[in-house]
């Protein structure tokens, strides 16, 4: 979709332009209060399946999520003080834009999984990997209390993959049959209001 990925490059380069002096005094201020690589970069499944690199700004305890792909409430005793805030307004999720530059995602469409779970999709769950992952998606507004979810849970990855990533991933096949412009931007203010409006 040509105009798709036209508003794609022109507001991921418009906010980056805009936003540079938080993104990077974020950055300086995980890199010299937790003394680690500000960002987070982690092997994602795209479209048609392919590999690459989403990166984050890291909230966790540096070298102590890389082997641990979920989180457990919003007080995961692994997220660090500014992690938690970050976290909490999806700000960890900002340098994504560089992804969205890149033509890795798009503002909109089914969050992109890791390669440890995609592969226990079934043939019509892999649909979602028809089109391009995205920043939001209908999932991402419903589940967006998703590591609440799972607290107190006895076995948290299990009632993720179980429970929780069905639900995501037929949101996501609603998108993948129908989607256009208008929903994509329905689905922007319905991300706004709930990170920046109902969460308060």
């Amino acid at each position: 979709m040509i105009v798709k990925r036209f508003l794609d490059l022109f507001f991921s380069v418009f906010i980056l332009f805009i936003l540079s002096p938080v993104i990077l005094f974020v950055a300086l201020y995980i890199a010299l209060v937790d003394k680690t690589n500000p960002f987070y970069i982690q092997e994602r499944v795209g479209k048609n399946g392919k590999l690459f690199k989403l990166i984050k700004y890291r909230t966790m305890i540096n070298n102590r999520d890389d082997d641990i792909f979920i989180t457990i409430g919003m007080r995961d005793p692994r997220i660090t003080k500014l992690g938690y805030f970050l976290r909490k307004y999806k700000i960890d999720e900002l340098p994504q834009l560089i992804n969205i530059l890149l033509g890795h995602m798009s503002f909109v469409g089914p969050r992109p999984e890791i390669p440890k779970y995609v592969k226990q999709y079934t043939p019509y769950q892999k649909q979602i990997l028809k089109v391009k992952p995205g920043l939001t998606s209908y999932a991402s507004v419903k589940f967006s209390d998703e590591n609440k979810m799972m607290e107190g849970q006895p076995d948290p990855e299990k009632y993720y993959i179980e429970k929780i990533m069905p639900e995501k991933i037929n949101l996501d096949m609603k998108y993948v049959e129908h989607h256009n412009l208008l929903i994509d931007f329905g689905i922007i203010y319905k991300t706004f209001l709930k990170i920046f409006i109902l969460r308060r």
